[in-house]
């Protein structure tokens, strides 16, 4: 294995004739292989010149080669405290604790270590190499860690007591990050951080998914008599173009709208009597001119929907599936679902969600809106009075 050659040392002038040749000495012995020769010889220079990050480097990388851990854990303690940006010391902090058997404190060292490194836009190759070093060792101690966890929950009769507790292990573990709310538009603080909600939660689910059916033939006929599909995400003339991943315009991803500013489309309307009619028994979100949503969402095959977040946390997105080729994903937060033809999925869009139809044939979902369960009546009313301010409604 090829050893990094070390930085040409630049010493104060006061300094340089005196010890030059005992740091070039040390320089060589390092590029030999010889550790020990190069800490014993630079160890007392860099002491006696305690601000210069660039001998202490050195003292590291000898330490290192020497498999002197309790030294190189030294020059690391005192380059983070010196030198924060260099990235290697971290690096090597997290070495020395991992070898000293001090996994935990190991982890926490390479992950504050790959967040200065986050802090970098450009890094030369060698430090893109130690960056992934580094991200591969905190990997493999999560995953010990994580084993652990699990092997001594298991040896005290705790196994899957529920999804959340689930969630909360990977967290812990670093398999999955913090999902919460982000809504683009409205946030009303207070609510539950959850994503997804179950079918038997709701009272109104159950006389819904028995007109699965029904509005199935009805958008079997309406799609054999011409596409009336348009691109879900179309530019708007009076506000700037976003291009969200290229899905603007996109027919990927397309919608039937069966609402238009929160009111049924009359010619539609004619056409899905049974959808709409199914629609008249729910807690539809009525928001001015916004809601409810009512259409019908197809996905292409082999299509994704990227990552992002939905406008107002105040509401539920609920999905009945109607075609469904299988294989394919909801993600919405930390968590999955599959569709399956007439069961409901309902979820909170405001956390952080995206879709896949991994299948050779196109997926469509009913998608409509219903008012957070966790809102009171009053201040359902205040939403929906809120918006008609903000509208002009």
């Amino acid at each position: 294995m090829s050893r990094r050659k070390p930085a040409h040392i630049i010493l104060p002038d006061v300094d340089r004739a005196a010890i030059e040749q005992q740091v070039n000495a040390a320089a060589g012995a390092l590029q030999a292989g010889d550790g020990a020769r190069a800490r014993d010889l630079v160890r007392p220079i860099a002491e006696s010149h305690p601000g210069h990050a660039q001998l202490w480097m050195l003292l590291a990388e000898a330490c290192r080669l020497a498999g002197d851990m309790a030294g190189l854990e030294g020059a690391a303690d005192h380059l983070i405290a010196h030198e924060p940006r260099a990235i290697r010391a971290w690096g090597w902090k997290g070495d020395a604790r991992r070898v000293a058997g001090d996994a935990r404190a190991a982890a926490s060292w390479y992950r504050d270590g790959l967040r200065q490194a986050s802090n970098f836009e450009d890094l030369p190759d060698a430090l893109v190499q130690e960056v992934t070093r580094q991200r591969d060792a905190l990997a493999q101690l999560e995953a010990q860690f994580d084993d652990a966890l699990r092997s001594g929950l298991g040896a005290r009769g705790i196994g899957a007591v529920s999804p959340a507790f689930a969630e909360s292990l990977d967290l812990l573990a670093g398999k999955a990050q913090i999902q919460l709310q982000r809504p683009s538009a409205y946030y009303f603080p207070g609510l539950p951080q959850r994503a997804f909600y179950e079918r038997d939660e709701f009272e109104w689910t159950g006389g819904l998914e028995a007109a699965a059916p029904a509005i199935r033939d009805e958008l079997h006929t309406a799609l054999a008599a011409g596409d009336i599909f348009t691109p879900y995400l179309q530019a708007a003339s009076d506000r700037p173009n976003r291009d969200f991943h290229g899905m603007a315009g996109n027919a990927d991803w397309s919608a039937l709208h069966l609402t238009e500013n929160g009111q049924p489309i009359a010619e539609l309307a004619a056409r899905f009597p049974a959808t709409l009619a199914a629609m008249d028994a729910l807690p539809l979100c009525r928001i001015s001119t916004r809601a409810p949503t009512i259409m019908f969402s197809r996905l292409a095959p082999s299509a994704q929907i990227p990552p992002h977040h939905g406008m107002i946390n105040g509401r539920l997105i609920c999905h009945l599936p109607l075609i469904v080729p299988g294989e394919g994903t909801l993600r919405v937060g930390n968590q999955t679902r599959a569709w399956r033809f007439g069961e409901l999925v309902i979820f909170d869009d405001s956390i952080e969600h995206e879709a896949w139809n991994h299948a050779k044939s196109e997926r469509i979902v009913l998608i409509f809106d219903v008012w957070h369960p966790a809102l009171s009546a009053a201040e359902r009313t205040a939403i929906a009075a809120l918006f008609d301010v903000i509208d002009g409604a």
